[in-house]
């Protein structure tokens, strides 16, 4: 308790010594005028020093020596500049004649300690204004009508509700925080440098134009730097850019910690977004610590600055790239800092002003302030100059006299800045309903071997944006080449992104299987799957159409299965006109007689079967694929089945089983069989076709490049349709079989036994194709192999007798048969 109290009492002996006793005579920092314009310069900067027991000690802009405390020469060029405007502005006739402007300028060395200058500008007669009444009813006037600055966003927010609640203009050079933008909090704000919106844009573009990912972000621990971190993450975000490190660099930073991290990150890319004196002390550790082989960004508060690029071992730290606000010459300001430098100021001792009134700067040459980093020259001119055009226009200034009747009120005033349009150097000076510049440009340099930061490109924002960087100029610290800053390199190509930390910068990558592709420009993090109708091989980045296939109608492999077809029909057509000749001859009886006929129409029906495996496939064509060969081949097979079943009988089951021979010949058993055998398969097609019919398929899991074209077949559906097959198939086969002992001359069981082991030969091979293999030439196999099954009993069955009715007819003989008979009677019971 007791050290907070005596910090309190510290502080506030301050402030009263500051208010009441501290007073030097006047300087460059006053100018009387019929109007004034207020001035905050960061000339020096408080320093606040930490000591035993936690104790703070703050020095005040009048502690010891003015010259105890850091002297910031581009802030004195600032302050210089100002002076110079206004007096070039009286010393014009064409802008406020017959009207002098003055001005009431403080060193705005701390936060804390420049409140009793800031009091002072608006201050009406030592009296503040009751807030709240209109102000024509004001009987006194603030002392300014506008203030210059003051630079830093940090200085701006703490002063600024100070002039926002009498309307005070405010037109700052240096303060580009986007919070300044809301017009709620700062009505009377404007501003000549453009927010930090715009310079992280700039950065952005240049992160981007390079090609960085891996981004490491250094800002200063206030208003400043804290706006820019949150507009660089705002502005990265849903990019390929990855803020992979952000530290808030504060009044005494562990650098070494700092640069300890990012090295461990292999970050090469460092963003600083600090003001000049926190990026001096931030590159003067680097060098101590031998940090090498980096990209440093920086932002336009020290990109021109004229100490740094000097410095022993900066070459050692990488690449210095920055962002600038263009260099302007300003016509007579070096022949006025050269006057004002040889002058000796008489001091008027009978005037007190504050101590933040003085600069004791006699040691600064002339030299040394036109050296200094000339960044926000043209923005001080220009603020200077818009409040001048406002005060003009208000007092509707014209043919050389102004009207000095018109009441001026700094609110009036604020109205005709919002609507300024006049040109300065070739600048057309605007602003927009932010109080933000509609005007100029950014310069982007590159800090050359010979320590001077030399231009490589712009950012234009108006009348449009147009960018530009000369790569050739740059001298990168890898020989020529341009540095990479990525967490994992790019994948291949066909290579999917797989995340591997929280930073969509870090992953690995995998390789897209067939069928996919990955499409890196709308999301690289992904296999995306083909269509059906399309293939990819292993590693794509797109999909081709698959080629179709299907066999058609001329193709050679079609057209030699129609023909064979064709012939299979005319060979029965001959065969049964043959038979029909030969009809009550012992070789056509023995053949089955009638039902020769009827097997032989079957396989004809059956070879319609072919035509429809060839062409594209529709469902008219896949259900007549299957429905003749099934059904009339079903029909063929019950006819050996009954003609087996009848020579068995003959030579071995009738002698058994007369009774059995009796039924069979009484009812007809033969065309009993056939016919329940065709209605049974004609009745299970027709539930098997109502539940799930043969449709046309595209085949696309064999060939990933093709689609062919076939039929599919539920066999679950047509499971009943192939069982009474098999059945039908198993009967032949064992009737046929029990036959094998039959007369030599006389062997019809034979005949069908090889035709049932060809049938099923022909299909076990078709089977074993169908597992290996399914192409499009599959259809021309399945057509082989039905015309295969119809040509089995074609050619191994009825093609030997017609061979005997025309080749030997003596073996086509009632008692050629009789006594092949008789011998096999003899040779059976011995």
């Amino acid at each position: 308790m007791k050290r907070r109290l005596g910090f309190l009492c510290l502080c506030l002996g301050f402030v009263l010594h500051a208010l009441a006793q501290c007073t030097v005579p006047t300087s460059e920092f006053q100018l009387e005028g019929d109007y004034l314009i207020g001035g905050l310069f960061d000339i020096h900067q408080t320093r606040i020093l930490k000591l035993q027991f936690d104790f703070l000690i703050l020095f005040s802009c009048c502690s010891f020596s003015v010259l105890s405390q850091p002297f910031f020469l581009s802030h004195y060029r600032m302050f210089q500049l100002m002076r110079f405007s206004v007096e070039e502005i009286n010393n014009s006739t064409n802008l406020l004649p017959n009207v002098s402007l003055g001005y009431e300028i403080f060193d705005h060395c701390s936060d804390t300690q420049s409140f009793p200058g800031i009091l002072k500008l608006f201050l009406a007669n030592g009296m503040i204004q009751p807030w709240g009444e209109p102000h024509e009813q004001h009987t006194h006037k603030s002392k300014v009508i506008a203030v210059v600055g003051p630079f830093s966003s940090t200085h701006t927010l703490t002063v600024a509700p100070l002039f926002m609640a009498d309307l005070i203009p405010m037109v700052t050079y240096g303060s580009s925080s986007s919070v300044f933008s809301k017009k709620a909090k700062f009505p009377s704000f404007l501003r000549t440098v453009h927010p930090s919106t715009e310079s992280i844009e700039v950065i952005f573009n240049i992160v981007q134009h390079f090609n960085w990912r891996w981004i490491a972000f250094l800002n200063s621990d206030n208003d400043y730097g804290i706006d820019g971190r949150e507009l660089f993450i705002k502005r990265i975000k849903d990019t390929e850019i990855c803020l992979a490190y952000t530290k808030g660099l504060n009044d005494n930073p562990d650098y070494p910690q700092i640069f300890k991290q990012i090295e461990t990150q292999r970050i090469y890319i460092i963003i600083v977004f600090t003001p000049e004196m926190i990026a001096e002390a931030l590159i003067e550790s680097a060098i101590q610590l031998n940090i090498t082989n980096k990209v440093w960004i920086a932002g336009e508060s020290w990109s021109l600055n004229k100490r740094l690029p000097k410095t022993q071992g900066i070459k050692n730290i990488g690449t210095v790239i920055g962002v600038s606000q263009p260099v302007v010459t300003i016509p007579g300001f070096n022949d006025f800092i050269y006057a004002s430098k040889s002058q000796n100021n008489c001091l008027n001792a009978e005037q007190n002003m504050f101590c933040n009134q003085v600069c004791n700067c006699s040691s600064v040459s002339a030299e040394d302030v036109l050296a200094a980093d000339p960044s926000f020259s043209f923005p001080v001119y220009s603020a200077v100059y818009a409040i001048a055009h406002a005060l003009h226009n208000t007092m509707q200034c014209g043919s050389g006299r102004c009207d000095g009747n018109i009441k001026v009120y700094p609110y009036i005033v604020l109205t005709e800045l919002k609507k300024s349009n006049f040109t300065l150097l070739n600048q057309n000076i605007q602003f927009d309903e932010n109080g933000d510049p509609k005007y100029g440009s950014y310069s982007i340099v590159f800090w050359n071997h010979s320590g001077d930061a030399q231009e490589i490109g712009f950012y234009e924002l108006y009348p449009r944006v147009n960018f530009l960087i000369n790569n050739s100029k740059i001298q990168w610290y890898m020989n020529g080449e341009v540095p990479t800053s990525v967490c994992s390199p790019e994948c291949p190509v066909g290579h999917a992104k797989k995340y591997d930390r929280i930073h969509k910068c870090c992953f690995t990558c995998e390789i897209c299987p067939n069928g996919t592709h990955v499409n890196s420009t709308v999301d690289p993090y992904k296999c995306i799957q083909c269509k059906k109708t399309e293939w990819s091989a292993e590693g794509s980045t797109s999909c081709s159409l698959r080629v179709v296939e299907y066999i058609p109608f001329t193709d050679s492999g079609a057209i030699v299965n129609m023909v064979l077809a064709c012939v299979l029909v005319g060979i029965t057509a001959a065969m049964s006109v043959l038979f029909a000749i030969n009809y009550n001859t012992p070789i056509v009886r023995s053949a089955g007689g009638p039902m020769c006929f009827l097997i032989l129409g079957c396989l004809s029906l059956s070879s319609i079967s072919v035509f429809f495996y060839f062409d594209k496939p529709t469902t008219s064509f896949c259900i007549l694929r299957f429905l003749p060969f099934v059904l009339f081949y079903n029909v063929c097979l019950a006819c050996f089945v009954v003609r087996s079943f009848q020579i068995v009988c003959i030579f071995k089951i009738a002698a058994k089983f007369p009774k059995l021979q009796t039924w069979w010949l009484k009812y007809h058993g033969n065309w009993l069989v056939i016919t329940v055998a065709f209605g049974t398969q004609a009745l299970l097609l027709l539930i098997s076709y109502s539940f799930d019919p043969p449709k046309p398929y595209n085949e696309t899991v064999w060939y990933p490049d093709k689609i062919i074209l076939s039929c599919t077949l539920n066999l679950a559906a047509f499971s009943g349709s192939i069982l009474l097959l098999l059945s039908l198939c198993s009967l032949c086969f064992i009737f046929s079989y029990m036959g094998k002992d039959l007369p030599k001359n006389y062997n019809e069981a034979k005949a069908i036994t090889f035709c049932l082991l060809l049938l099923i030969l022909t299909w076990i091979i078709f089977a074993t194709v169908v597992m290996l293999y399914r192409g499009k030439y599959i259809e021309i196999l399945n057509a082989l192999a039905v015309l295969s099954s119809l040509y089995s009993f074609l050619l191994w069955y009825f093609l030997p007798k017609c061979y005997i009715i025309i080749f030997q007819p003596h073996k086509n003989t009632k008692q050629y048969f009789q006594g092949i008979i008789q011998d096999y009677t003899k040779t059976m019971s011995q």
